[in-house]
């Protein structure tokens, strides 16, 4: 349960919840993203303690040179959704229909975007990555879970060696350390749940006092992902080597 807060999973799952309003699929987001998570801890994990695999250094640079670019990419996700709401949201014209805005949702996400009473102001043109994804995919029943569960999945990536080495200095049956990472695996999924619902709580306490809060939450979990990617990848590639000659890479 711990380890679910590390720092960049609690990024990461922010830069989802930001905006979803449910309070029962927050929590399985976080559920999501636990049993995404734990799917790759298993599976690299159980390849290291059953066949003695050795992670190369490159190839484990990489694992967690993953989680970096992820969070880029949610990060750029969130900032790129509050432009397109920002520029969609324009002062009226002299004589013109005054026109609103209102926060409403596409799928479990809330957004904002320009409304009058006119058909034609409510257009739905500037739609951003997630609802356009919504609008998309949204009819597939699992579809609200993928994503958790990818984010999950690639995190898993960067810890695996870590927890199975872990294992291996403590448990010598192989049997026991599988069920360790089972173990390991629950208590992930269900401190990612806690926390996802305590943030989707508190976010939609204080949305209820000002319609634009979801807005500048989710710009804010962006700058907040995008930067912290950045960091994440320059360690990995440039600090410890990655893409230089001599890669230093040590699990944590």
């Amino acid at each position: 349960m711990r380890h679910a807060t590390d720092p960049d999973h609690v990024v990461a799952v922010t830069t989802i919840v930001a905006r979803q309003r449910n309070l029962l699929k927050a929590a399985f987001t976080g559920i999501f993203w636990g049993i995404g998570h734990t799917i790759t801890i298993f599976i690299v994990g159980a390849a290291i303690i059953l066949f003695d695999v050795v992670i190369p250094a490159r190839l484990g640079l990489s694992m967690e040179l993953s989680v970096g670019i992820m969070l880029i990419i949610l990060g750029a996700m969130n900032i790129a959704s509050f432009m397109r709401t920002a520029r969609a949201i324009s002062p009226p014209e002299a004589n013109s229909e005054i026109v609103h805005s209102h926060v409403h949702a596409h799928g479990d996400y809330l957004h904002t975007h320009p409304h009058g009473h006119n058909p034609d102001t409510h257009s739905h043109s500037n739609q951003t990555p997630i609802t356009w994804l919504d609008r998309l995919f949204g009819q597939i029943g699992l579809y609200q879970q993928l994503r958790p569960l990818l984010v999950g999945i690639v995190h898993g990536l960067a810890g695996s060696a870590a927890v199975a080495l872990l294992i291996l200095t403590t448990i010598r049956n192989a049997r026991w350390a599988l069920v360790y990472l089972l173990v390991f695996g629950a208590g992930t999924v269900g401190g990612m749940m806690l926390i996802t619902l305590s943030i989707a709580s508190a976010f939609n306490f204080f949305g209820r006092k000002n319609e634009n809060f979801s807005q500048w939450l989710g710009l804010a979990s962006g700058l907040v992902s995008l930067a912290f990617g950045v960091f994440l990848a320059y360690e990995m590639g440039f600090a410890k080597g990655l893409f230089t000659n001599h890669p230093q890479w040590t699990p944590h």
